[in-house]
Formats: C-alpha cells, sequence, structure tokens
C-alpha cells in the first residue's frame, strides 16, 4: 500500500537515496555503531526521544552531535550533576533596568533546552526534580517560566544518556519518565577491527569536514510523511499482540511472562513499535510497513517498559531475554484471528 500524495513518494524515494548519504558522512567521524545510528534517525523521524546507555568512552556524545553536523541542526550539550537546577535546563527570569527610562522588568533569559537536539548527559546523576523538567518540553514542545509559556523551535530531540557502572549517588528515572523514551538503545564495546580502526583514526590531528545531507526543514516535511505512511491492520495487531503479551495475567501472556514480570509495557509501547516501523520502512526507500520492521524495532521499545520481578532476577533472565522470547513465541496474526473479530 503507497501513499497517496505522490510528493509523499517523491519525498521517499529522495530520502532512500539521502539514506547513503547520511551513513556515509557519520562515517567520516564514527567508526561502526551502524545499527544504533539508524534507530537514532528512526526516532527523529517519529518525533521521538532516546535513552542511550553504555559505559564511558562510546561516542555516545559524539554520534549525536555529529547526526546533528550532518542534519544543519543546533546541538546543546548538558552535563547532568547532582546540583543542577531546574532553571539551569529551561531558562531564568532576570530583572533588567532600562537605562534611558530606569524602568525595571523581568526578561526571560533561555536555557541550553532551546535548542534542536539536547544531549542530557548522565540523567541519572541528578535528583528528580531536575529531571521532570525535561518532562514538558520532551512531551509539549514547550517550557513554562513565571507562569508564562515559551515555544521550542521544531525539530526537538532529547537524547538521554546513563553510565551502567556507576550506580553511587544516581537517581533511578521513574517508570513515568523511562515511558517518554521512544528507544533504550544500548551501546557495546566495537569489535576488534572496529576498535583498531577507532585507534587509528584518532590518535592524530585531522581535519574533518561534513557535509549536510538534510536540512531542519526537510525532517520537519519527513516528521509529517512519516504520520501519513499506511499501515495495514496486519501490521498494527501484530504490533498490539506483541504488547499485549507483555502483561502478566492477561490470557495472551505466556507462562514465562507470568513467571518473570511485574509489569508490563502500556499502550504507549505499541504506538511507538508502529510510528517506528513506519520510520523504518521510508528510511529504506520502501512504501510498505511489514512486521518485519516490528521486530526489528522491538528490544529498543520494550526493554525499558516492561519490569522483571525477582524470580527473573534470580535465575539472571533480563528483559532484552524476554523480549527475544517473546519474538520466538508471538505468532502473526492468522485468519482465524480476523474471523473470530467479525463473528
Amino acid at each position: 500500500m503507497k501513499p497517496q500524495k505522490p510528493e509523499d513518494i517523491q519525498a521517499i524515494e529522495q530520502l532512500g537515496n539521502a539514506r547513503d548519504a547520511l551513513r556515509a558522512e557519520v562515517r567520516k567521524v564514527i567508526v561502526g555503531q551502524d545499527e544504533v545510528i539508524e534507530q537514532l534517525l528512526t526516532a527523529m523521524f517519529c518525533r521521538g526521544h532516546c535513552l542511550l546507555v553504555g559505559v564511558p568512552g562510546l561516542a555516545k556524545t559524539l554520534i549525536i552531535s555529529t547526526i546533528a553536523r550532518v542534519l544543519k541542526l543546533e546541538f546543546r550539550r548538558i552535563q547532568f550533576t547532582p546540583d543542577l537546577m531546574p532553571s539551569d535546563i529551561t531558562g531564568t527570569q532576570i530583572i533588567e533596568e532600562d537605562t534611558t527610562t530606569g524602568r525595571r522588568a523581568f526578561r526571560f533569559v533561555r536555557g541550553p533546552i532551546f535548542g534542536n537536539v539536547i544531549l542530557a548527559d548522565e540523567i541519572n546523576r541528578t535528583p528528580p526534580k531536575t529531571q521532570a523538567a525535561l518532562l514538558q518540553a520532551m512531551q509539549e514542545y514547550q517550557v513554562t517560566a513565571a507562569g508564562t509559556s515559551y515555544d521550542i523551535d521544531l525539530p526537538f530531540f532529547v537524547l538521554a544518556t546513563q553510565n551502567p557502572i556507576e550506580q553511587e549517588g544516581t537517581y533511578p528515572l521513574p517508570e513515568a519518565q523511562l515511558d517518554r523514551f521512544m528507544f533504550n538503545i544500548l551501546i557495546t564495546y566495537p569489535s576488534l577491527d572496529e576498535e583498531r580502526a577507532i585507534i587509528k583514526t584518532t590518535t592524530y590531528d585531522r581535519d574533518i569536514e561534513l557535509d549536510t545531507v538534510l536540512s531542519g526543514a526537510d525532517v520537519l516535511a519527513i516528521q509529517k510523511i512519516v504520520r501519513r505512511v499506511p499501515v495495514s491492520d496486519h501490521v498494527v495487531d501484530y504490533a498490539l499482540k506483541l504488547v499485549r503479551a507483555t502483561r502478566p495475567d492477561l490470557p495472551d501472556a505466556p507462562d514465562f511472562v507470568n513467571d518473570w514480570l511485574s509489569w508490563g509495557a502500556g499502550p504507549r509501547a505499541a504506538q511507538y513499535l508502529v510510528l517506528g516501523a513506519k520510520a523504518r520502512t521510508i528510511f529504506h526507500g520502501r512504501y510498505n510497513v511489514t512486521c518485519d520492521d516490528i521486530r526489528k524495532l522491538a528490544i529498543p521499545v520494550l526493554r525499558h517498559r516492561i519490569f522483571t520481578n525477582f524470580n527473573a532476577d534470580a535465575e539472571g533472565v533480563d528483559s532484552v531475554k524476554i523480549v527475544e522470547m517473546l519474538l520466538k513465541t508471538v505468532e502473526e496474526p492468522s485468519e482465524k484471528d480476523y474471523e473470530a473479530r467479525t463473528a
């Protein structure tokens, strides 16, 4: 099934051609991490945000700043610390005096949240009150200060990082805030060949010029096209079956879910699975969304939305293992499913 508008078809074809150019430009700086880069771009085209987890030194900051340069977007980095205040992120009111009249008035000074690509570095190092300062911006694209709302320029993309090693003095993100991140992306160590290439390319001075592949206006146009991409009931129902199978005590839940999970994924998980599948489809220059697109995104969408219980922890089972088992267990909808619905 193809988009109805001819301009959408043309734009999808152009994006398919731009995909190779995007990868080529990013690879000038980043070695490997192709899947991570594709997931970040997929989330961006869906108006989603990402939580990036990895040990120090795996180029988390460099990846996102490079993507911002290739897309000609304004990049802002916020280093989260225990003493960071909400106003340090959103901005603050200051008193300003007019030198000619002597009159004083409040003026809002915008904080670093007013950018296109925001890196919230080590978000779990700051208290919940400051973490919550991101919520309105992520959800509503607005910041409120002293009763006045200020719009954030679009496109707007938040990438929060977490260090999985050092847990002392950290504040784990609440489940409600975790759910606002479209993807939870795990960055792993590079392969031997990739690490050799990293060492060779980063141990001497070099000047790298990056060409702009897409502009902010192009990203906004793609985000609108993603919403217009049609999806068959078959694909939507598969996403629903997958998400509902994560919920303990429901008839659709396998036995291992009842044994190992205390909470399953909510409706936002299915929304992000379908939206991500749409973006992945057009990113690869295709017009039809398939169940395979859903499967490719299941781990980054679900791994932070399902919560293991004591039994799973005791047996060394994590959320990724459960999602992998679900992908093997949950079948695509069959004709019988649709016959039961119309009966």
